[in-house]
C-alpha cells in the first residue's frame, strides 16, 4: 500500500482545510488510517484515526473542530480541520495498517505505511 497525502497549504487562523490521503496498490480493504502531524520544534503527534467501517478516535485538542471521513471506493481518507489556530501549524502524515484495533489504540499502535506529509500553515 502507498499512502499520498495531499490538500495541505496556507491559511488565516479561523479558516478551513481539507486533507486527503490516498491509497494505491493491492488493497485498503480492511484498513485502519491515522492522522499523525509534527509542528516545527515538535514530536510527532496523534490527531485522529479511523477503521475501515468509520469508528472514528481524536486527539483531544482537535475534537469539536478536526472531522475524520473516508470513502472506501476510493481508497481515500479525508481531514476536515476547521477553527483552525496557529498551533496546528504542522506537516500532517497519514498512515495505515490492517486490521481493526480497538479505538482507543489507534494513537498508539504502530502503522505499516505512511504517506508523505502535506505542510499546513497557519498565519495571519
Amino acid at each position: 500500500v502507498q499512502l499520498q497525502a495531499s490538500g495541505g497549504g496556507s491559511v488565516q487562523p479561523g479558516g478551513s482545510l481539507r486533507l486527503s490521503c490516498t491509497a494505491s496498490g493491492r488493497t485498503f480493504s480492511g484498513y485502519t488510517t491515522a492522522w499523525f502531524r509534527q509542528g516545527p520544534g515538535k514530536e510527532r503527534e496523534f490527531v485522529g484515526g479511523v477503521r475501515w467501517r468509520g469508528s472514528v478516535h481524536y486527539a483531544d485538542d482537535v475534537k469539536g473542530r478536526f472531522t475524520i471521513s473516508r470513502d472506501n471506493a476510493e481508497k481515500t481518507v479525508y481531514l476536515q480541520m476547521n477553527s483552525l489556530t496557529p498551533a496546528d501549524t504542522a506537516v500532517y502524515y497519514c498512515a495505515a495498517r490492517p486490521g481493526y484495533p480497538v479505538l482507543s489504540a489507534l494513537r498508539t499502535i504502530e502503522y505499516d505505511y505512511w504517506g508523505q506529509g502535506t505542510l499546513v500553515t497557519v498565519s495571519s
